[in-house]
């Protein structure tokens, strides 16, 4: 790390315009260079970053339009409790020319880069012609300003299929189609044309050719006002889901250290392209087999999600950095003062089920506990009563783990995720682990399709539910009801010491596996696969016993006295909604799959429908799905459009045919 913040024109004071984990990320460093902490909360958010701040304004309820991304409430809330500077984090307004420009025009500090560049960066035609200028390579494509269908169609023939079609404004994936066969393009044209309106408010779009086995490759730069553009290496993030990173590394595995320097470098043009002042990071597509040719794609003129593994390879805390260029200090390293030490590996903690098809979920963190390690970082956004809704991005923590190789890292980071527990929300843990076990993933060899193509595989290969569930409440004691042991109670016991016992546990789809034996102390619990070992001795050295109690539905375990899961109880943890895998008779109800809001009824109540019939829509989290008849029958709606709905609640009933007539 580097000295504290003493900018010429100190801040005392800086205002947050986030929330969740990025918050608390940065009122820690804001703490540690002495600056006060000014936070802001819409009145119905459950995220604890308040407590992380020394003062706190309330945004009123409402849509995020009215609270989080309302500038003209942001700027009032800095004006009125002095706040000199407004760290915008990422998300809501962090690439915001407009508010860029508010900040200015108020005489706050903006921690953050000029709305000029923010605007040329964000129109990713724009970006393109600017790079290029610079020398910098782009992918091969045809991107002009307000063409129509029938010139993409056109210039499509000439790059040659297959192709990508990517909107100019906002990022994420919304919008993007690849199209293998000329046949498909204007279809997907459309469809293209909708998406990116709804996402981004604008219909333009570009095609690019695109690249066979691409690997995503973004290069962290700081730039200050006074002309200095250095890079801090790279990060892999090639291991993605829907264009959504899940998992992003550094440095990069692919590349040596003179594509690493050439690659570096194509990132400080690219930010002097657009006169680049703050930190920022540029994305490059890359194909596996020619790492030397890195194609730009993108610039996030803001921090990133995935930040903290820069840091951790380079000693630079890079939200302090921010903080001094925004102050108009110009930068305290050199390109050469840059070293990477080792290697960092970040895991997204997203509340989904992977075994669900990575629907979103929701539910209040019961019980929590973190994997802490050592290099372990976590950065995380809930604490325990935290209620996780579908009003804010799925993504709840951050588990970030260094080593001094790539090897360890991993395998650090696997611990971390096996020793970290979330009673009440469920999660992609499990999928995490078995991602990160992936023999493709141990070596490096990574693509942007990867999960794509084997996630439902690997989601499926991760441990039980209920294994792991049974496993983390044996470290929980606090939890505990008073032991029954005696001599007619089966401990496993036998002569030379207790050898254990295996239960299998009925979890939706499958069994759970779990061996509960006495031995060790104190608790000592392993998960992979679908075997569980659950270690316990209690402090007098007497055997913990184990029972099991299964209901038709719902599960009830109970392990030493532990009440795992109940339906209407206290609730640890709740076995995720399974997808329908067509097998078996349909079920008459139709339960939401994930916490979120009705925004369409397609049949009206009492209706008759056939099966497979649209009934009721459910978004959340920008992801909507379609629940459909399982049968032929009369529909029973038992929702409205707009209602807020929890996971498992009932929309719709449908009467089969025969019951009805």
């Amino acid at each position: 790390m580097h000295e504290p913040l003493a900018p010429a024109r100190p801040f005392s004071r800086v205002l947050i315009a986030n929330r969740g984990e990025i918050a608390i990320r940065i009122a820690q460093t804001l703490r540690e260079l002495g600056i006060g902490v000014v936070g802001v909360r819409a009145a119905d958010d459950p995220s604890p970053h308040p407590a992380h701040c020394d003062e706190v304004v309330d945004l009123g309820a409402g849509p995020l339009r009215d609270t989080y991304l309302s500038i003209e409430r942001i700027i009032a809330a800095a004006r009125e409790t002095g706040a000199e500077a407004i760290h915008p984090g990422y998300g809501f307004l962090s690439e915001n020319a407009a508010f860029a420009r508010a900040c200015e025009e108020a005489g706050i500090a903006f921690v953050g880069p000029p709305a000029s560049a923010i605007e040329t960066m964000g129109d990713k035609i724009s970006a393109r012609h600017a790079v290029e200028s610079r020398g910098v390579a782009t992918v091969p494509g045809i991107a002009e300003p307000g063409l129509d269908d029938a010139a993409l169609i056109a210039g499509a023939e000439r790059v040659g299929f297959p192709v990508l079609i990517k909107p100019a404004a906002g990022g994420g994936g919304k919008g993007m189609h690849r199209v293998d066969d000329a046949a498909e393009l204007p279809a997907a044209l459309a469809a293209a044309r909708r998406e990116a309106a709804a996402a981004f408010g604008d219909d333009t779009l570009f095609i690019e050719r695109f690249v066979t086995s691409p690997r995503h490759i973004e290069v962290q730069v700081l730039a200050d006002a006074h002309g200095h553009v250095i890079h801090l290496g790279e990060r892999e993030c090639s291991l993605q889901r829907r264009h959504q990173k899940v998992i992003e590394e550094a440095p990069s595995p692919l590349l040596t250290e003179a594509q690493r320097a050439a690659i570096g470098q194509a990132a400080v043009e690219t930010a002097r392209s657009v006169g680049y002042v703050g930190a920022g990071t540029v994305e490059f597509i890359v194909a596996g087999d020619r790492p030397d040719e890195p194609f730009f794609m993108e610039m996030n003129t803001r921090l990133q999600v995935e930040h903290p593994v820069t840091e951790m390879v380079t000693g630079v805390d890079l939200v302090a950095e921010q903080l001094r260029i925004a102050a108009g200090e110009p930068l305290a390293i050199a390109q050469e003062d840059v070293v990477l030490s080792g290697h960092a590996v970040e895991a997204r903690l997203y509340a989904e089920d992977p075994a669900a098809g990575f629907l979103p979920t929701g539910g209040t963190v019961l019980d929590l506990g973190w994997g802490w390690g050592e290099g372990v970082r976590i950065d995380a956004g809930v604490e325990v009563g935290t209620v996780v809704g579908s009003s804010y991005d799925p993504m709840i923590a951050k588990v970030i783990a260094h080593g001094a190789t790539r090897e360890q890292a991993i395998d650090r980071l696997r611990a971390a995720l096996r020793d970290a527990h979330l009673f009440g929300v469920t999660t992609n843990r499990g999928f995490l682990r078995a991602l990160l076990a992936e023999p493709t993933v141990r070596v490096g060899e990574l693509d942007t399709g990867f999960i794509d193509r084997e996630g439902a595989r690997i989601a499926a290969s991760g441990a039980g539910a209920m294994g792991e569930a049974l496993a983390v409440a044996a470290s929980a004691p606090q939890r505990r009801l008073p032991m029954r042991l005696g001599p007619w109670h089966d401990d496993g016991w036998r002569i030379g010491g207790a050898v254990g016992r295996v239960a299998r546990f009925a979890d939706g789809d499958g069994v759970a596996s779990v061996r509960v034996r006495a031995a060790g102390a104190p608790v000592d619990r392993h998960a992979e696969a679908q075997d569980v070992d659950i270690e316990v001795r209690r402090a007098d050295g007497a055997v913990q016993r184990w029972e099991r109690l299964q209901l038709e539905r719902p599960l009830l375990v109970a392990l030493e006295g532990t009440w795992v899961w109940t339906r209407d109880g206290d609730v640890l943890v709740e076995p995720p909604a399974r997808a329908r895998r067509g097998r078996g008779p349909a079920e008459p109800t139709l339960a939401s799959p994930m916490p979120g809001t009705v925004v369409a009824l397609h049949v009206e109540d009492g209706a008759e429908v056939a099966e497979g019939q649209a009934i009721v829509s459910v978004e959340a989290m920008k992801m909507e799905h379609v629940l459909r008849a399982p049968v032929a029958g009369v529909v029973h709606v038992r929702a409205g459009a707009g209602e807020q709905v929890q996971r498992g609640q009932e929309l719709a009933t449908v009467t089969p045919t025969e019951e009805a007539a």
